[in-house]
């Protein structure tokens, strides 16, 4: 097991929400299937039951994934419209000075990105920069396509 994994509460009920599902519904479902496919007859050619078998590896890995993210979870609890910098949790406004654009992007853990709803990893490239960083700041962000320039506008 590794350190403590910092999250919002949000991610946080997301995932035992998840875990509750999988354990409460996906699994005794699962479970069902396999003794259907196995009143099928022969176990070796019978792809049913295969199935039914390789998705029960995919759930039960997924519970311990999920059981080991909970446990290690440290709900942070920064508002981070009072804080001096950015911080894990805040929703940063930026421009990118390459093109002009504006972007809004919330810093969250890696369970919880969602790059079309503007949710990065604070691990990120771009996250890592901005953490600690403040307003009408420039921060260089090194990414696969090369070097990228961000002018903080405002973080709430």
């Amino acid at each position: 097991m590794e350190g403590t994994v910092p999250v919002i509460q949000e991610t946080y009920n997301e995932l035992v929400k998840e875990m509750d599902h999988l354990k409460k519904v996906d699994r005794p479902e699962i479970i069902e299937a396999i003794a259907t496919a196995r009143e099928n007859g022969d176990l070796k050619e019978n792809a049913d039951y295969h199935a039914a078998r390789e998705k029960q590896g995919h759930i039960e890995d997924r519970i311990r994934y999920l059981e080991d993210r909970i446990a290690r979870s440290e709900i942070i609890k920064v508002d981070p419209k009072s804080a001096e910098h950015i911080v894990f949790g805040a929703t940063v406004s930026l421009k990118n000075l390459s093109n002009g654009k504006k972007i809004k992007y919330q810093l969250v853990s890696s369970d919880a990105v969602d790059v079309i709803s503007g949710k990065i990893s604070s691990e990120s490239p771009i996250g890592k920069a901005l953490i600690g960083s403040h307003r009408g700041e420039v921060v260089d962000v090194q990414t696969p396509r090369g070097l990228n320039q961000f002018e903080i506008l405002d973080y709430e």
